[in-house]
């Protein structure tokens, strides 16, 4: 990916214009995966530049942050991902009270046509947006005929006689069912970070941990976790995570706390990955430190027998 544009006022001039998609994109699954490789090859066969139209905040986080779902990935973790992908621009439109009160014709005419001269569209069938989400896929294809651009709908991927979706994703993670997100993600589960300075509890009890802030609302995952971190000289290295609150020490804010094996170095300030490979438990609180301590010993062993 060459650029990363925010906001209607950067938008880049593309004079022979661009092909483009628009959606949320959260976990760049693999129904995501199909679209983009759809957008590079009909950009490479048209001579144009490829742009991820996306959001920030999510629509659903500005009109219902309280009952908006749990992300899959930050926007730092989306880009990530979509680096992997022949993607020239990504256009991040922020989702403020400005963009929710915008009609669907201004969209249309300011984004689409004005701003990016879109000659191919690729969206949802159930796409809906512009004020009210008065805005659908009708209306696209009519303005397309109208502006000169083609407007076509994301092929529905499917496994297992299924839609893959980010709800589905999601599911599957809340349900600990790690090996079916990885089957729809074509990847194993992470999240990324930095690591930070904690309250150094684990060192007290022999379990010094990797303290990553999450810097989300909600967590799509919640208890232990064997996992491999990524980031840092000799990846990957293993070890054991909790995700959660940490209930026995009373904590207010989920926290990603990764135990590495066999590991004893000072990676303060590291920008890491974090995979999950398999769920061990869910996170629970114990009456004392001591039983904690126990309860670590156990689901360290438990994750160096999945190595094994």
């Amino acid at each position: 990916m060459q650029h990363i544009i925010r906001g209607f006022y950067n938008l880049p001039s593309f004079p022979t214009g661009c092909v483009a998609t628009i959606g949320n994109f959260d976990g760049v699954h693999l129904g995501h995966q199909a679209v983009l490789r759809q957008l590079a090859m009909q950009g490479d066969a048209m001579g144009l530049p490829a742009v991820v139209i996306t959001f920030e905040p999510q629509p659903n986080e500005y009109f219902a942050p309280d009952k908006a779902p749990a992300r899959l990935t930050r926007l730092r973790e989306k880009v990530q991902e979509l680096q992997c992908y022949s993607i020239q621009q990504l256009c991040v439109l922020p989702f403020n009270k400005k963009l929710a009160q915008m009609s669907a014709d201004d969209f249309i005419r300011q984004l689409l046509v004005g701003g990016l001269k879109v000659r191919y569209l690729v969206v949802g069938d159930d796409f809906r947006f512009g004020h009210k989400r008065q805005g659908d896929f009708a209306l696209l294809q009519q303005a397309g005929k109208q502006h000169g651009f083609q407007v076509v709908n994301m092929h529905t991927f499917s496994i297992d006689e299924h839609r893959v979706s980010s709800t589905r994703v999601r599911t599957a993670l809340e349900k600990g069912e790690l090996a079916c997100a990885e089957k729809l993600l074509g990847r194993s589960y992470q999240m990324s970070g930095r690591v930070a300075h904690g309250q150094k509890r684990g060192r007290t009890i022999g379990f010094p941990t990797a303290n990553i802030h999450l810097h989300r609302k909600k967590v799509p995952i919640n208890g232990v976790y064997v996992v491999q971190l990524y980031g840092i000289a000799g990846e990957p290295i293993s070890g054991v995570a909790n995700v959660g609150v940490r209930p026995t020490v009373g904590a207010e804010k989920a926290l990603l706390e990764v135990h590495l094996f066999d590991f004893d170095r000072d990676i303060y300030g590291a920008q890491v990955q974090v995979l999950f490979l398999k769920k061990l438990r869910d996170e629970q609180k114990f009456s004392d430190l001591d039983m904690l301590r126990a309860q670590i010993e156990q689901d360290c062993i438990a994750a160096k027998e999945f190595f094994d």
